[in-house]
């Protein structure tokens, strides 16, 4: 009786230790904001007294790039500098205290703008009571070492396009040229350097954390204590060597627990190939390659992360702690199962697919005992699921940029140990998105008066909010580059110009087709009010935004691009077919807006 009684006993203490865990950790929510990309465009150089153009409206200052180097950006240089500000004040109206930055938080790695955004953020910690963790992108260390670097398109008087550089230049310049600033402001930071300017957002232990380590670390959880984490957290202890080299890089990684009970796992998942002739220099950033393509030069490079990942997973499941994985890489094909046939139409070396993780990389993350990795990288939103096993399920969600279409953060809130909610807050609206609009005018005659053969189209100036903004972004990226780079000429010149109507009829079957415009209550005349470039466009609308773009582009419309591509893949025409099964694919998806996640069942649902 009295054994009875102490196993009950027990049984009641274990549920209470539970119950407590559980309410510890109910509604936490963190905020995710990747690819910020931030440029400090109103900083001041430390070395020059240059402080960029005048504003003729506002008359205030500013060091922003052309407009015409963002239309051929992946992403907006100049006004995700508002979108940022816009992010953080929406962040603390919820009462959001926890914030992590997947990579790419700022622009190149420049000091000027690393220091910009080390001042915002101590300004929302200090006011809001905010926490940030951020790990590191290809962006925020372009190579492992500073490194000289120069930007030719900043926008100088004039219109013009002003030279900023870190080391003087040689070459000979066009007569009517600027002439070039130079400042060590702008030249590329590297691991040393960038860490140090943001050691207290996660790099480095904080006093309030209640756990710290990295890969290297040697200490247990049990006896932690901040004094030797912070020896541990030595960046000189923090390397790691380079196969078939004598070569040691740095690796940012680290595991906090910002508040109890939720541990937070930031993986610094930057891969720098080295050359194959070494200079035999030390730390020379030009003995490396940039670090884009993630996980794939992981699992060649840096393997300790699987270990140590696999040792964090077991401990958080000893210690009963919710482990939240970040970085900035996916670690899941995000192509919607449309990889293959990505590379088979465009090319393997297109449509940035030598960043798509291979299936190992998921495998091998999952069976480490991941479960959910909030990731960037590629400015899409995306939800993506690899089930390996019963035991081994890994959800890989991909927070959109706020330098590009569709500019969102993400919110994690933790409902349990086992159940979580996402939930995607799209900025619409950005207070002064515009107010840089006066210098871009300005641009905008220079380009006529010298009538440059690329010229934008200035009618996104006449955009009405920022939602409007990063959309024309988007179509004018879609006609300036992505036309020329990545699709083929023959598809092109039969696809292009051909409206909704003369897509619809190249199969000819009309019994068919009038079946399915019966069925979809359209009309003919419906597919006559676009083209094949707005069908293009819309791709890349979906594919960077995924269910985000439905409202956009409307229903009505996407019926009509379904019965287009059955009509196309019923053609002999090889290139149409696959674009249809392609534009297809991009249609489906998991849920990627707000949505439930339950690690028991293994499960997404859509929350409407």
């Amino acid at each position: 009786m009295v054994k009875l009684l102490g196993v009950l006993l027990l049984l009641f203490s274990l549920s209470s230790c539970k119950a407590k865990q559980e309410k510890d950790i109910e509604h936490v929510q963190i905020a995710f904001i990747a690819d910020a990309h931030f440029a400090d465009i109103y900083g001041e150089f430390q070395d020059h007294t240059y402080k960029g153009i005048k504003n003729p409206l506002t008359g205030e200052y500013a060091n922003i790039r052309t407009m015409s180097s963002q239309l051929q950006s992946t992403r907006i240089f100049n006004e995700n500098y508002f979108a940022f500000i816009t992010a953080l004040n929406d962040i603390a109206k919820r009462g959001i205290k926890l914030v992590a930055l997947p990579g790419d938080f700022s622009d190149d790695g420049q000091p000027i703008h690393i220091r910009g955004l080390r001042r915002i953020l101590n300004e929302y910690s200090i006011k809001y009571g905010m926490s940030f963790y951020v790990t590191t992108g290809n962006h925020d260390a372009v190579r492992p070492f500073s490194q000289e670097a120069k930007k030719t398109d900043f926008l100088g008087q004039d219109g013009k396009e002003q030279i900023i550089t870190s080391f003087k230049i040689t070459s000979v310049l066009n007569e009517n040229a600027l002439e070039p600033i130079i400042t060590s402001d702008i030249k590329n930071w590297g691991y040393k350097e960038m860490m140090h300017e943001m050691s207290d957002f996660g790099f480095f232990p904080k006093i309030n954390d209640l756990y710290w380590e990295t890969p290297f670390s040697e200490y247990k959880y049990e006896n932690y204590n901040f004094d030797e984490a912070l020896k541990e957290a030595d960046l000189d202890k923090r390397v790691y060597p380079i196969k078939n080299t004598s070569l040691l890089l740095p690796d940012a990684s680290y595991l906090a627990e910002p508040v109890k009970n939720v541990w937070l796992l930031a993986i610094d998942a930057n891969v720098y190939v080295p050359n194959e002739n070494l200079s035999g220099l030390k730390d020379n950033p030009n003995d490396f390659s940039s670090a884009s393509v993630g996980y794939n030069n992981v699992l060649l490079y840096k393997n300790h992360l699987i270990n140590w990942v696999k040792k964090v997973a077991e401990e958080a499941k000893r210690n009963d702690k919710v482990l939240i994985a970040f970085s900035h890489y996916p670690m899941i094909d995000f192509n919607d199962a449309a990889s293959a046939d990505l590379k088979q139409f465009f090319g393997a070396d297109k449509m940035q697919l030598h960043r798509v993780p291979d299936e190992a990389v998921a495998k091998a993350f999952a069976n480490a005992g991941i479960k959910i990795h909030f990731g960037g990288h590629m400015h899409i939103n995306d939800t993506g699921v690899r089930k390996i096993d019963t035991k081994h399920t890994l959800f890989n969600i991909q927070t959109p940029s706020l330098a590009a279409y569709k500019p969102a953060y993400k919110i994690l809130n933790i409902l349990s140990d086992f159940e979580f909610e996402v939930e995607t807050v799209v900025l619409n609206s950005v207070e002064n998105f515009n107010s840089l609009f006066p210098f871009y005018e300005q641009e905008y005659t220079h380009l006529e008066a010298t009538k440059h053969v690329k010229i934008w189209n200035k009618d996104i100036l006449k955009s009405v909010d920022y939602k409007d903004f990063t959309e024309w972004h988007l179509k004018e990226l879609v006609r300036l580059r992505f036309l020329k780079k990545d699709f083929p000429t023959d598809f092109l010149d039969s696809f292009l110009k051909l409206s909704g109507k003369g897509l619809l009829e190249v199969n000819k079957d009309s019994l068919e087709t009038n079946k399915q415009l019966m069925l979809n209550n359209l009309l003919i005349s419906d597919f006559k009010t676009w083209t094949g470039f707005d069908m293009i466009y819309d791709f890349y609308r979906l594919r960077n935004a995924d269910e985000l773009a439905v409202k956009d582009i409307g229903d009505n419309r996407l019926k009509q691009y379904r019965i287009v591509c059955n009509e196309l893949e019923k053609t002999n025409n090889k290139s149409f077919v696959l674009w249809a099964k392609i534009f297809q694919k991009t249609l489906k998806g998991a849920p990627s807006n707000h949505f439930k996640i339950n690690i028991k069942t293994n499960s997404v649902k859509r929350i409407d």
